[in-house]
């Protein structure tokens, strides 16, 4: 299946096209971002705004705001994860127009540029030679990869983005002989394992990747620009760490940073890896039998490939059969899995894209690596608390899968170019079509956490300029706007909303006193509700606080309300494991209430 254009015609007039080439190049790689920046944009003015709520969809910000405002990680802000996409995302606030808006566009641009990046490394194809074919499945893809999940900052999305691009800048690097993109691709890989603990074998990867590639074999060991070049590298690939290290162990968090990583829930995958393997009769009922379907279809291909020469035009006709059907069960799959993770729609993708791996291997007798990256980069995505399938990978995984049953067809006579062109252009416009349409059914249906497309009738940016273009359910609305209220009518230096409101802090410009955005009980490791409580005690010491309590719960938040107007001063909170309710007796200062929070303020002395 070639959906990519042709390179460029050379021949006896090379020297007269070479004027028209790099103009040419300029044009197609302006279209190329052009897309890009469009889809992006596109996505969050009809998709990513609409549906807020107030708990994950501010967390990784409330993080970025700290490290913003000098904060350290582990010794100041406690954290079960390493802190590195707070500061991949203080560029978020940087950029001109709405914080919330802004972080959401980027969020997208991520998905789409490692969309294309492992697009690039699993065809082996330039972007700039790209058709409109591949093109229209990249978009299709990066679609996919949002599926139902709320378009926001979050360190899985960082991670496959800095695993992607740095692979896509290493691989151009190594190929190209050119040092700044290798070393650029080794800062990214590097920074990987940094937004969470999932990705540490990315660094490893990288290593293996760097010191087996031929380009670093070629006088290893004999010359001393081959050690300058070894140790430039390997700086380059611990760059991140050396920063991150350095800035908490100055701080003398190092002790703690160490404890609170290793404090929390592991998670092994073992949801993912036993889609089957604890009950093979899983294999015969949807939607795992998809697995079964194109496992059947791999082999029957595979023994093709095995087999081209003799089985001639007639196999060559049956093996294009063959990845259509595969490509069926793959449709099929997404089809049936309505974006929802327990229909484990994910979990069938990678292990579809496994066997593709293998019928790649047999039929084209090379081992698919960049394929295999993919697949590595899926069980990786899938390493979560919350989440624990590659639903943010779907887009990738569907069209590695495809790409690697494409690249085992045995060849035939290539149709002509208008023909093929014209082809590839419909296959593409199609995918993109198709993938936006389901994208936005789902998210109109229900957006992530809140209600349907027509419920979202509050603009958040009448609450706060930080939130404008954002829209929500009414109850949602009453509830941001009544913790806007609140910090008015109690304005005081350090300022906490607890415990589900981490998107407070960046989008009213709060200083969080305590080490934690988000007090959920997963979250709290180490010496967390010591730390806290002895936060309490510093803030009566100091006065000039106000800490807000909520009486509302998320789940009651998801369904629009309600959401009282006052509540009295000695109503319940909400809590999770007792720290909340401990920090209300703790803290001295008067009790006021304003809306449908109750809080504790000491205004400045």
């Amino acid at each position: 299946m070639d959906v990519a254009s042709p390179p460029l015609t050379t021949g006896p007039d090379a020297t007269g096209m070479s004027a028209v080439r790099p103009s040419r190049t300029v044009l197609r790689l302006s279209l190329h971002v052009t897309w890009v920046l469009a889809l992006a944009v596109a996505t969050e003015l009809r998709v990513g705004r609409f549906g807020f709520h107030p708990s994950d969809q501010g967390f990784i910000l409330a993080q970025a705001w700290r490290v913003l405002h000098g904060e350290v990680p582990h010794s100041g802000i406690i954290s079960a994860r390493p802190l590195g996409s707070a500061y991949l995302h203080v560029v978020d606030f940087v950029l001109p127009g709405p914080l919330f808006f802004v972080s959401s566009v980027l969020s997208m641009l991520e998905i789409i540029l490692a969309t294309i990046a492992f697009a690039v490394l699993v065809t082996r194809r330039r972007v700039r030679d790209w058709g409109p074919g591949l093109t229209g499945l990249t978009a299709a893809a990066s679609l996919l990869n949002l599926n139902g999940f709320p378009l926001m900052a979050w360190h899985t999305i960082d991670g496959i983005f800095l695993t992607a691009c740095g692979a896509w800048a290493l691989d151009s690097g190594l190929r190209r002989e050119l040092a700044w993109p290798r070393r650029l691709g080794l800062v990214l890989l590097g920074t990987a394992v940094f937004v969470k603990q999932s990705f540490a074998p990315v660094p490893v990867i990288a290593l293996c990747w760097l010191l087996l590639h031929p380009s670093l074999r070629e006088g290893a060991f004999r010359t001393g620009r081959w050690w300058a070049r070894l140790a430039w590298d390997l700086l380059a690939l611990g760059a991140f760490l050396l920063f991150y290290l350095g800035i908490v162990t100055l701080d003398g968090g190092l002790g703690a940073m160490a404890e609170q990583l290793t404090g929390g829930l592991p998670a092994y995958g073992e949801r993912l890896l036993g889609l089957w393997l604890e009950n093979p009769e899983t294999l015969l009922r949807p939607p795992v039998r998809g697995l079964t379907f194109f496992a059947i279809a791999g082999v029957l291909l595979a023994l093709l490939g095995i087999f081209r020469d003799r089985a001639g035009f007639a196999g060559a006709i049956a093996a294009r059969l063959l990845v259509l059907a595969g490509v069926a069960v793959v449709v099929g799959t997404v089809v049936d899995g309505h974006f929802t993770g327990a229909s484990r729609w994910a979990d069938v993708l990678w292990w579809i894209l496994g066997v593709a791996l293998l019928v790649n291997w047999v039929a084209a007798r090379r081992f698919p690596r960049m394929g295999a990256l993919v697949f590595a980069t899926g069980f990786m995505t899938s390493l979560s608390w919350g989440n624990d399938t590659p639903t943010l990978f779907t887009g990738t995984l569907a069209l590695t899968a495809i790409l690697l049953l494409s690249d085992a067809l045995p060849p035939m006579t290539e149709p002509p170019r208008a023909v093929a062109m014209a082809g590839a252009t419909a296959m593409g416009l199609v995918a993109v079509l198709a993938s936006g349409w389901a994208v936005v059914a789902h998210h109109d249906e229900a957006a992530y956490l809140d209600m349907a497309h027509e419920k979202l009738t509050g603009d958040l940016g009448a609450v706060t300029p930080s939130m404008r273009g954002i829209r929500t359910n009414p109850g949602t609305f009453t509830y941001i706007s009544q913790i806007q209220d609140c910090v008015t009518r109690f304005p005081a230096g350090r300022t906490a909303v607890l415990p589900d409101n981490p998107f407070a802090y960046p989008a009213f410009g709060l200083r969080n006193p305590f080490p934690l955005e988000w007090p959920l009980p997963l979250e709290i490791v180490a010496d967390a509700p010591q730390r806290t409580l002895s936060t309490a005690d510093d803030l009566n010491r100091d006065g000039d606080y106000l800490v807000l309590f909520q009486t509302v719960s998320m789940a009651t938040l998801t369904k629009g309300g309600p959401v009282p107007a006052e509540v009295a001063g000695n109503a319940p909170i909400f809590d999770y494991l007792g720290m909340e309710n401990a920090l209300r007796s703790r803290l001295t200062g008067q009790t006021v209430t304003c809306g449908s929070f109750i809080g504790k303020w000491a205004p400045r002395p």
